[in-house]
């Protein structure tokens, strides 16, 4: 059976797959079956999977950061990050790049330079 999906499950799965939430915990948060529950889900991954040159705010170890994809990689990607627009506090940590997992994206954004 051919779910439809809407503006808020659409939502809902988006933030969940962020957060890392298992496929089972969103089937049940969208009280759907498992199996309908995969559909959606592989839908709203297509939709919002990441590309090279995407500018993002991601969390890293709790702080917020800006930067731009460089590389893809299966479940993260290499992203440059944006000093001026991030936290400082951050520079001991990460060089100029670091490895974001796509659970960690908060928003796609827009940098104007």
């Amino acid at each position: 059976m051919a779910i439809k999906l809407t503006s808020n499950m659409q939502s809902l799965v988006e933030s969940e797959l962020r957060r890392g939430t298992s496929k089972s915990r969103i089937a049940a948060l969208l009280d759907l079956s498992y199996d309908d529950a995969i559909e959606i889900i592989n839908e709203v991954k297509e939709s919002v999977r990441p590309e090279v040159g995407d500018e993002i705010r991601f969390s890293f170890r709790d702080h917020e950061m800006i930067g731009i994809i460089e590389k893809l990689l299966t479940n993260s990607a290499v992203v440059e990050i944006y000093w001026d627009y991030s936290e400082n506090v951050m520079r001991d940590i990460c060089l100029e790049k670091t490895i974001v997992n796509f659970k960690d994206i908060k928003e796609f954004v827009h940098i104007a330079n």
